[in-house]
């Protein structure tokens, strides 16, 4: 299926690795335009290669801006001044007991979660309602609606995320701007391949076992009982950018494995 994306050009933040990186990735292979976002030129230049060698003569290239100073993300907008698509995806998380959070951890969860994709919005969302055409996709998470007890302040910042997602579409009425949320359910990326090591170090177990446990005890509504590979979240955000996916707006689409119990 030709996703009618050539042409277009995507800011995916957060995506020298993960989730990011495989949507710059699938975004690549449609023939769009991908600038990828680290916060580290080296990362990004690291990122960059791999890409090229994935995706022969991909249009490719990067800016570094680290989203929890925001004179860097005012940097970032200047360097690129307007795209078709843009991902937020930028996002830190940590399990951690509730009692233990302090309010520092509070604010920097919702700068970098929440607000890296506010900001980000607020400067290519009118330019894409005055072109009549755009998508943002804020990738958020079924933690956003399955809270997680060992992470509430990751969870509430991906609550957050919807919020502004269905708002933002709210403005885009009668335009060929959409804008969705996208919530992956535990997918196996970097971040994810540590927080399971570290649950296997607590529990004097091997990785394989800590992720057998953790779809056990932890999440055992997942219909799949796996983690997600991080192409298959990238699927479905290449979909959402793609003019194909002009009558979904204002949604929030699951690629949780079934980890949430619901219908609708």
């Amino acid at each position: 299926m030709d996703l009618q994306l050539k042409g277009k050009t995507a800011l995916v933040s957060g995506s020298t690795q993960g989730i990011g990186f495989a949507i710059a990735k699938r975004l690549l292979e449609e023939g769009a335009a991908v600038i990828i976002n680290g916060r580290t030129e080296a990362r990004i230049n690291e990122s960059i290669a791999k890409l090229q060698k994935a995706v022969p003569g991909a249009d490719i290239s990067g800016v570094a801006a680290d989203f929890a100073k925001a004179e860097e993300v005012t940097a970032l907008l200047e360097k690129v001044p307007e795209v078709d698509i843009l991902i937020n995806n930028a996002g830190i998380f940590e399990p951690k007991p509730f009692a233990e959070i302090t309010d520092e951890e509070w604010m920097r969860f919702f700068e970098i979660n929440v607000l890296s994709g506010v900001r980000l919005s607020r400067h290519y969302f009118p330019k894409m309602l005055a072109r009549n055409r755009g998508r943002i996709i804020f990738i958020s998470s079924e933690s956003a609606i399955m809270t997680p007890d060992e992470m509430i302040h990751y969870g509430m910042t991906k609550t957050a995320q919807l919020a502004v997602s269905r708002g933002l579409a709210e403005l885009t009425k009668n335009t060929a701007v959409t804008v969705n949320s996208l919530l992956p359910g535990p997918t196996k990326s970097e971040g994810v391949d540590e927080f399971v090591r570290q649950l296997a170090e607590k529990q004097n177990i091997t990785p394989a076992e800590a992720e057998t446990d953790f779809f056990k005890t932890m999440r055992p509504s997942s219909l799949i009982q796996r983690f997600a590979d991080v192409s298959e979240i990238a699927n479905l955000a290449a979909y959402l950018a793609s003019p194909l996916s002009a009558a979904t707006n204002g949604a929030a689409l699951r690629a949780d494995g079934g980890l949430v119990r619901s219908i609708y």
